[in-house]
């Protein structure tokens, strides 16, 4: 599996085309904000003949969904998203103008990814991990052959997703993180919603809100 990474709009969200030999490819966190930015992302799909099958977002969040109604009209794929986080798509607006942002309406999913448990696209099968804190329906996608791990705005390098906004529950975060991410193993790569790229051995070393649960220094039982 390869994957590219796009830096878009202004919240600097990491927009992320992942494919396989048999050219087919999904896009996730689709975040083109505008007509250039989507002529970016549209020339990289042309120029490498990819065959676009799905539009996936790891959570609903405005800057993650900017350019899902582009996606569907320029190559009517379906949209894939935990029905947990539909409401975020509705509240959009609002949460852009915090930041001083026109939003744009966003389709309703045509996938819930709370009823599946992967997504494929040719030889390629992302199991989907249900990583709620961020937002209800936050979801990490994990390639397990080469050890490869989507995860949105759920763990960052040395950070973690914000839990103050609309669904956001530290301790559940917290539960995602290190139940269900650090298993995967210190060599699982990650790729985050925002930032740098990272991996689960380097997070459990100096990621400080990792460090101090392990260390048994905060608790994040309810």
């Amino acid at each position: 599996m390869e994957i590219a990474k796009f830096v878009f709009n202004p919240i600097q969200e990491n927009t992320y085309v992942l494919w396989d030999e048999t050219s087919e490819c999904v896009i996730v966190d689709a975040g083109m904000y505008g007509a250039e930015e989507e002529r970016v992302l549209d020339d990289f799909i042309t120029k490498r003949k990819l065959h676009p099958v799905l539009a996936v977002n790891t959570h609903g969040h405005f800057d993650h969904t900017f350019g899902i109604a582009w996606l569907k009209n320029r190559f009517g794929i379906p949209f894939a998203l935990s029905s947990a986080d539909t409401f975020l798509l509705d509240t959009g607006k609002q949460g852009g103008s915090i930041f001083g942002i026109k939003t744009r309406p966003v389709p309703e999913p045509d996938i819930d990814l709370s009823k599946e448990t992967e997504i494929r696209f040719g030889n390629t099968a992302l199991q989907i991990i249900p990583t709620p804190g961020h937002t209800p329906g936050g979801v990490c996608l994990y390639e397990p052959n080469e050890k490869r791990l989507l995860t949105g705005d759920t763990l960052f390098r040395e950070s973690i997703g914000r839990t103050d906004l609309a669904g956001g529950c530290y301790p559940d975060l917290m539960r995602s993180i290190v139940d269900r991410i650090i298993p995967l193993g210190d060599e699982t790569a990650v790729f985050p919603g925002h930032g740098d790229s990272t991996d689960i051995g380097h997070e459990t070393l100096y990621n400080p809100f990792i460090v101090e649960v392990l260390n048994n220094e905060v608790s994040y039982k309810n």
